[in-house]
C-alpha cells in the first residue's frame, strides 16, 4: 500500500490554499488521496478580546512580530496524531537555508511535513528554538508571507512521490539532478517563424543526441550558473 505524504501549513490565510496545488497533477493527486493538505489558521488562537495575534519587536524597531504564545497552540494542533510520524516543521524565511533540489529530495522522503508561513517583521525566536523549527528559504528576495513560498516547496516535494507524475522517467534527466542545467527541449512544428530544430535532434542517431543534450546542459550551466559549472567541475575533475 503506497504511503500518503500528510501536508500542514499554519497560515494567517488558510483561504489561499490549495491555491495552484489544487490544480494539474499535483491537484488530481490530491484529490485522488496521494497526498493530503490541511490548514490551521493562526487567527484562531489570537489572545483576548480581540484575538490579538502580533505584538511590538522588542527591543524597538519597525513592524509586528507574531507571537509564540499563539503560534506554539497552533503548531501543537498541527502535531497532533503525527506522534509517530516523521514530520519536520519548516518556517519559510529569507534567513533561511537555500531550498535546493537534493533538499528536496530528502524532504520527501518523510511522512510528511508541517510548514509554517510567516507575515509582518516575522515570529517570535523563542517559537522556532522551542520546536526546533528548521527555517528555508526560496532565495535571496523577500514575499510579504510564506503562503507563495509554502506551496512552491510543496510542489517540488509532491511531485517526487511515486505515482504522482505519469512518467517516472523523466524526473531523471531534470534540472539539478546531476549539477547541469537541463538541456534546451524541442517540439514540432519542425520549421517554426524560419527557425529549425537543431538537426541532430531528427537524425534518430540516439548517441549523438544524448551527446549534444549533455554538452547543451555543459553550455547552459556555465553560461546561466556558474556556481553549479564549478560544482560540477569539482565533481568530475574538470580543469
Amino acid at each position: 500500500m503506497k504511503k500518503t505524504f500528510n501536508s500542514k501549513v499554519i497560515t494567517l490565510f488558510p483561504e489561499s490554499f490549495p491555491g495552484l496545488l489544487g490544480v494539474g497533477v499535483i491537484g488530481k493527486a490530491l484529490k485522488n488521496k496521494l497526498w493530503k493538505l490541511q490548514t490551521i489558521d493562526i487567527k484562531k488562537f489570537g489572545k483576548g478580546n480581540y484575538k490579538k495575534i502580533d505584538d511590538t519587536t522588542a527591543g524597538g524597531g519597525p513592524g509586528m512580530i507574531l507571537k509564540a504564545d499563539v503560534l506554539g497552540p497552533a503548531i501543537d494542533k498541527s502535531l497532533k496524531g503525527c506522534e509517530d510520524k516523521k514530520m519536520p516543521i519548516i518556517y519559510l524565511s529569507p534567513r533561511g537555508k537555500p531550498l535546493t533540489q537534493s533538499k528536496v529530495k530528502k524532504l520527501s522522503k518523510n511522512d510528511g511535513l508541517i510548514l509554517l508561513c510567516g507575515r509582518y517583521e516575522g515570529v517570535d525566536q523563542r517559537l522556532l528554538e522551542k520546536y526546533k523549527i528548521e527555517e528555508i528559504s526560496l532565495g535571496d528576495f523577500i514575499l510579504a508571507g510564506g503562503e507563495i513560498a509554502a506551496q512552491a516547496t510543496l510542489e517540488a516535494i509532491i511531485r517526487l512521490i511515486p505515482g504522482i507524475l505519469g512518467d517516472a522517467e523523466s524526473l531523471k534527466n531534470e534540472t539539478f539532478n546531476s549539477d547541469l542545467l537541463e538541456f534546451p527541449q524541442y517540439t514540432r512544428p519542425r520549421k517554426w517563424k524560419n527557425i529549425e530544430i537543431p538537426e541532430v535532434l531528427n537524425s534518430g542517431n540516439h548517441k549523438n543526441i544524448d551527446i549534444w543534450r549533455k554538452e547543451m546542459s555543459k553550455k547552459l550551466t556555465k553560461r546561466n550558473r556558474p556556481d553549479l559549472w564549478e560544482k560540477y567541475k569539482k565533481k568530475q575533475d574538470i580543469k
